[in-house]
């Protein structure tokens, strides 16, 4: 089974880039199997159809576009995403994650599984930092995440932090 943990944003607009943040949090703390790609896939955009229909299971880290509290944590099905169960402008990119998903679908190249997991920004400001908000949420982002490996008996090992 060949994994993607797929980082989205623009680490110029602070909270926006969460999902660039967080995949960097992650390969810092981790090594995974040959089969597994952490990607930064930054403001990849529409390109970023081509590359994850390469992978059976695809996990999207990114920020959703929604009045909630900020530092809310959201995870979206790719059957939540298809049957409209959820905003209908997600990402506060361009092109979003359902424009992207709606082009792998019609391409019949959509990936076999997909997992959303979202947080509510609290500032989208010009920055190159997350806010404190979202800072704390990259632990629970990466537990969430290392859960889910876990649930599909994918392996992961913590660096050494010598």
């Amino acid at each position: 089974m060949k994994i993607s943990i797929f980082g989205a944003g623009n680490t110029l607009l602070s909270d926006e880039g969460f999902g660039v943040h967080f995949v960097r949090y992650l390969q810092s703390r981790y090594n995974f199997p040959e089969n597994i790609d952490v990607v930064d896939a930054g403001t990849m955009g529409m390109l970023a159809s081509g590359f994850i229909e390469n992978y059976d299971y695809v996990f999207i880290i990114d920020v959703v576009e929604i009045k909630d509290k900020p530092g809310t944590i959201l995870i979206y099905d790719y059957d939540d995403i298809r049957l409209n169960k959820m905003p209908a402008k997600l990402s506060p990119h361009q092109i979003g994650v359902q424009e992207m998903l709606l082009m792998c679908d019609i391409r019949g190249v959509s990936p076999e599984n997909l997992k959303l997991i979202s947080v509510v920004p609290e500032s989208m400001t010009i920055g190159d930092s997350l806010s404190k908000t979202l800072k704390n949420c990259l632990k629970e982002v990466e537990n969430i995440l290392l859960k889910e490996l876990e649930s599909l008996n994918i392996p992961f090992y913590k660096k050494s932090t010598n």
